[in-house]
């Protein structure tokens, strides 16, 4: 770290690392940081929009706390004094908590996420929870009930979804990091299109307890940080088997940050064809085989693969996804908790019907109704069993060509961030968004999204990155190793 960027910068400017360092050190209060944060989200969230809810009073007594514990002299967590920004689909204990929705307004959970549990044992502040799209079902940030997320290096366009918030967030460095879900690419997809790193660890590798369920099966959750070693030190935090979550993993968690010490010399990186077909600005392109053709002069080995079923993968996650959708938001019902409208007249089922009607945006219905169709009776073989076959499919595809490469790379995204409204009234053009990230979700694989050099006009354009299962630190490794010569640490000016 050098020394000069302890004085030269503010603290809203300062990595995940460089803060818990500096306020272990003395250098810094995290209070001050802290402090910080909040007048950057108080001048600019009015422009940007990626915080529905700011936890000022919270978040100011957290920070005195750490300071007060370091004046007592006892031991920091690794994330001491670092403010990080929270999805609202992730349970905070006493702080609203909506998914974006307007079925959950005004509900404030009694308990937290396993991953907040863990954020908070390691000393960090928690300034807020960010926008998204409703129910993390969107890839522009415009489903949500709160107002749409503007992208902080263009304000007329979108940040990606469903995550924006938490994106845009590190994008405009209200925080250095935050935290997603990622169910498609929901943090890859608006890394790529904020400029940020954002990282979906394997399937399994993070506790879901208290996150609300999307695609149970698909869903998990990840951090976005304004660099690389900041992101793997917060994953490393909130890895590791939980006893609430059953599909947490009983594999250790490793040291990510030590990873992105290591060397890429030899390392074999498979470009898959599938990815570089009809579809693929020409600018993104130029970019991500730029940054591959830098990794082979570096000694990276570079190796065609092919991923045959790829063209299959938006059809599949709109099968499976919908279904487990439709399940699992059958808990909004208007009698627990959250929004209740009562008929005026009817019984139950009117209730749940009114409640549901007000309660559930334009997307979020539109795929319950799909998602019911799936698995309704002399359906279910013809789709939903179908799609957990060729899921199948996409993950041997994975298997086999790992045979031979190290790591997969390719677009995260097929273009730069879209104009807003673009594509709000062509659901199918929105779902494309995702073409490119979507088969590593159902394959349940480690993705990371590494900036690279921008389009002409200075829009973030993403470098997919996707590892084996529980390969996190190859990720990290090759990721921190492009760092250098990445537009990672640069950041608009929103004034």
């Amino acid at each position: 770290m050098e020394a000069s960027r302890t004085t030269d910068l503010s603290p809203v400017e300062l990595t995940a690392v460089e803060i818990a360092e500096h306020v272990k050190k003395g250098d810094i209060t995290a209070e001050a940081v802290t402090k910080a944060t909040l007048d950057r989200i108080d001048t600019f969230n009015p422009k940007v929009n990626a915080f529905l809810h700011v936890s000022r009073d919270e978040a100011l007594e957290a920070a005195r706390a750490v300071d007060q514990k370091r004046a007592r002299g006892e031991a920091l967590g690794v994330l001491a004094g670092v403010p990080v920004a929270i999805k609202d689909a992730l349970s905070t204990r006493g702080t609203p908590t909506t998914s974006a929705s307007k079925i959950l307004e005004g509900y404030i959970p009694p308990y937290d996420a396993t991953v907040i549990t863990r954020l908070r044992a390691a000393d960090a502040i928690l300034p807020g929870k960010t926008n998204m799209d409703e129910f993390a079902m969107g890839s522009s940030n415009e489903n949500s009930a709160y107002g749409t997320v503007k992208n902080p290096w263009d304000l007329t366009r979108t940040p990606g979804g469903s995550s924006g918030g938490s994106a845009a967030a590190v994008a405009a460095r209200f925080t250095s990091t935050s935290l997603g879900s990622d169910t498609g690419g929901s943090i890859r997809q608006p890394a790529a299109l904020t400029g940020t790193f954002g990282f979906k660890p394997t399937y399994g590798r993070v506790s879901r307890f208290g996150l609300i369920a999307f695609a149970s099966s698909l869903d998990q959750i990840g951090p976005f940080a304004s660099d690389v070693r900041g992101a793997a030190r917060v994953l490393s935090v909130i890895s590791g088997r939980d006893t609430k979550d059953a599909t947490t993993l009983e594999a250790a968690v490793p040291d990510f940050e030590a990873a992105c010490t290591r060397g890429v010399k030899g390392l074999r990186i498979g470009v898959p064809e599938e990815y570089f077909q009809k579809g693929l600005d020409p600018e993104v392109e130029a970019s991500v085989r730029g940054a591959l053709a830098e990794l082979e002069k570096a000694g990276c080995i570079i190796k065609p693969v092919s991923l045959p079923h790829t063209r299959f993968a938006v059809a599949t996650y709109y099968v499976i996804a919908t279904a487990e959708a439709s399940s699992n938001l059958a808990r909004f019902d208007g009698i627990r908790y959250g929004l209740r409208v009562e008929p005026e007249r009817g019984g139950i089922k009117d209730l749940y019907g009114a409640t549901r009607d007000r309660g559930f945006g334009k997307e979020v219905k539109r795929r319950i109704l799909l998602g019911t169709f799936v698995l309704s009776a002399g359906y279910y073989d013809a789709y939903y069993l179908k799609a957990q076959k060729v899921r199948t499919l996409i993950k041997q595809d994975f298997d086999k060509a790992f045979e031979s490469v190290d790591v997969i790379c390719a677009p995260t995204s097929p273009t730069p961030a879209f104009k807003l409204g673009e594509k709000s009234n062509d659901p199918l053009a929105m779902y494309l968004s995702d073409i490119y990230t979507l088969p590593a979700s159902l394959a349940g694989l480690p993705a990371a999204s590494m900036p690279v050099a921008p389009t002409k006009s200075g829009l973030p354009i993403g470098f997919q990155m996707v590892g084996r299962a529980l390969e996190e630190e190859t990720l990290f490794a090759l990721a921190a190793f492009m760092e250098p010569s990445s537009p990672l640490r640069s950041f608009p000016k929103l004034s």
